[in-house]
């Protein structure tokens, strides 16, 4: 019997669009592909498919590299005090292939990749990370670190049980140290747009864009304390991603920290997102909804044919390509007086007249609002 406490009473409808074709190329996947944003910021949708756009006019489009993956839990024991966890840190240590024949013995897919243990007092932290297949990971790792701990604690009596999960892993917060340790999938996207596509499709320039990403992305979010992160909407199209692919939303927290990196190089510019933190998975809790399996179907994400990993890093190739091609055209629209408000006044306001004294999107010459790159992508598509 289904318990009732878990079961849906109702559904929240999310107006959904397919953008794209992306041309995506690398090691990962190369092709043109199309990605469903599920977002009631309706004006993420052009403005994704203008960046889109400028994946299709540049050779090899957006290259896209998965350079890690991971999914981690720590754990917390309770010793007398410091000397006696200092103790236990090293007796882990000393049994690596024991606890890897643990998790091992926990899942098919879960394997023992690091750990790391962190002392404060008498608190013994201990972060494991775990490979989980195509699976975002989260339940296999806490299985997993619930094994371990039972395992530890019959080696180190001295130890108390303190949680199953301490922060140190640490799960949908803001933090340093999973960029730096790693946890999901580490992502990268980059582009190289001549200077001739930008100023036809995103109607800037590349001095203007690099001007803006160093002044906007690094030091505004320098200036407002930004941990490990600058970008300028990375959750947008991640959470849209992610509620359209039954992903755990919650982890755009961690997700969305990441940075664009942009420089003007001759000819034109050479644009990266890194995303160190993508939390995503092809099989798990969620996927197996029936509107989200005609999804994985569509985005080919269903081929269980294929190795363990490989559906879910095809996943993280085209939601990081899409997070570039966000970011881009935002980035483009920005360098422009008053046409980021143009497009949110078109699209969400009904083509709403601008008040008096506002910006206006004709009086600068090199800016075409989000609104119109819109209008030219639907009618390129209609042709």
């Amino acid at each position: 019997m289904t318990d009732s406490r878990i079961t849906p009473d109702s559904q929240t409808p999310i107006p959904t669009k397919w953008v794209g074709p992306i041309h995506i190329s690398g090691p990962v996947l190369s092709g043109a592909v199309e990605v469903p944003l599920a977002t009631y910021e309706t004006p993420l949708w052009p403005s994704c498919n203008r960046g889109a756009d400028v994946s299709r006019m540049v050779e090899g489009g957006i290259r896209v590299c998965v350079a890690d993956e991971r999914m981690s839990r720590s754990v917390l024991f309770i010793a007398d005090d410091a000397a006696a966890a200092l103790r236990a840190v090293t007796a882990i240590a000393a049994r690596r292939s024991e606890w890897e024949r643990v998790v091992a013995g926990q899942s098919r897919f879960a394997r023992l990749l690091d750990i790391h243990p962190e002392v404060v007092g008498n608190l013994l932290f201990v972060r494991f990370e775990f490979s989980t297949g195509d699976a975002s990971g989260h339940n296999m790792a806490t299985q997993a670190a619930e094994a371990l701990m039972s395992a530890i604690a019959a080696v180190c009596p001295e130890l108390e049980y303190g949680s199953i999960s301490g922060n140190y892993c640490i799960d949908k917060k803001p933090s340093a140290v999973n960029g730096i340790l790693g946890r999901g999938r580490r992502t990268i996207a980059d582009i190289f747009i001549p200077d001739e596509v930008i100023a036809r499709r995103l109607r800037s320039d590349a001095h203007r864009i690099a001007e803006l990403n160093y002044r906007k992305n690094w030091v505004g979010s320098t200036l407002a304390g930004a941990v490990r992160s600058a970008n300028a909407h990375y959750a947008n199209m991640l959470l849209a991603v992610y509620l359209a692919t039954g992903q755990d939303a919650a982890n755009i927290v961690e997700g969305s920290q990441g940075f664009t990196h942009v420089e003007e190089r001759e000819g034109g510019l050479y644009v990266s997102c890194t995303l160190p933190n993508l939390i995503v998975g092809t099989v798990g809790n969620g996927k197996d909804l029936p509107g989200i399996e005609a999804v994985m179907e569509r985005m080919d994400l269903a081929d269980r044919s294929r190795p363990a990993g490989e559906n879910s890093r095809r996943l993280a190739a085209m939601i990081a390509a899409t997070v570039l091609c966000g970011e881009l055209s935002l980035l483009a629209a920005q360098t422009n007086p008053g046409e980021l408000m143009h497009a949110h006044r078109k699209f969400e306001r009904g083509g709403a007249p601008a008040p008096v004294n506002s910006a206006s999107v004709n009086s600068v010459p090199a800016g075409e609002s989000g609104a119109r790159a819109a209008e030219q992508h639907s009618r390129a598509k209609e042709d």
